[in-house]
């Protein structure tokens, strides 16, 4: 299988409202996914972004939610569109409201819209603020991202957004290594990464997983992660800037 179609099915992303949540990659995976499906695509954000990509093969539409249907449907021509609204924030983009988000895939009829679903102010791991995160009522899959990097490193404002909720979640104090244990419980919190996916399909993504020493820490975090919640059934391992992305698909083992 190609590596492509590989990374697309490992995180159920073929169809539907693909939300990433999380730390460490979310917007990274979003674009590499869109630029890899091979249908018709859209790619949004439901909180503030910054610009996408000068790179990112799709054209760009903002505009104020209330008339970004009106805009999208009559820019939309080709396979790929990306889209947000203004900002009075300079060099930011602000999200779309959820509800819009999903009128709009309904109503142009995309195979596929991916959207960044929370912030994290480029760390390495969060945890989910009370209105975190914007997620459509009919989200398909959420693709819950950590970064390796953060995997016993000492949990401090260098590597962490929402540093309480973090304590909270996974019962590390400030300044506390994170185990592969505390993050394998981030992963699988009510309150944590699986804060409000209701019966959305999700897909924990252990990303930048670069070298022997961070793929052993996320190995055993997915481990873990699977040995104490049913909740998913697959946790991804990846370093998403490789050609080939995927370093491993941790499965459930079924007896």
């Amino acid at each position: 299988m190609a590596a492509a179609e590989r990374l697309i099915d490992a995180l159920h992303a073929r169809t539907g409202l693909i939300c990433a949540v999380g730390a460490g990659g979310k917007k990274t995976t979003l674009y590499r996914l869109a630029t890899l499906h091979p249908g018709r695509v859209a790619l949004t954000s439901t909180v503030s972004i910054p610009p996408f990509p000068k790179d990112l093969p799709m054209p760009v539409i903002r505009d104020n939610h209330d008339r970004l249907l009106q805009s999208l449907a009559r820019a939309v021509d080709g396979r790929c569109i990306a889209y947000t609204q203004q900002s009075c924030k300079r060099g930011r983009f602000a999200g779309v409201p959820a509800n819009v988000v999903q009128d709009i895939h309904e109503k142009l009829d995309f195979d596929v819209t991916f959207v960044k679903a929370d912030g994290a102010r480029n760390r390495l791991i969060k945890a989910p603020a009370q209105e975190e995160p914007q997620l459509p009522d009919k989200v398909t899959t959420v693709i819950a991202v950590v970064s390796a990097r953060a995997i016993n490193r000492p949990l401090d404002e260098r590597i962490a957004h929402r540093i309480e909720q973090i304590e909270r979640v996974t019962g590390v104090e400030r300044g506390g290594l994170l185990t592969p244990s505390h993050v394998a419980r981030l992963c699988t919190s009510e309150t944590g990464l699986l804060k409000d996916t209701g019966n959305a399909h999700v897909v924990p993504l252990i990303n930048m997983v670069d070298d022997e020493k961070t793929r052993g820490l996320a190995l055993a975090t997915a481990k873990e992660a699977l040995r104490t919640s049913k909740r998913f059934d697959r946790i991804v391992l990846a370093s998403m800037r490789r050609p080939d992305p995927i370093v491993e698909i941790v499965e459930r083992i079924r007896c």
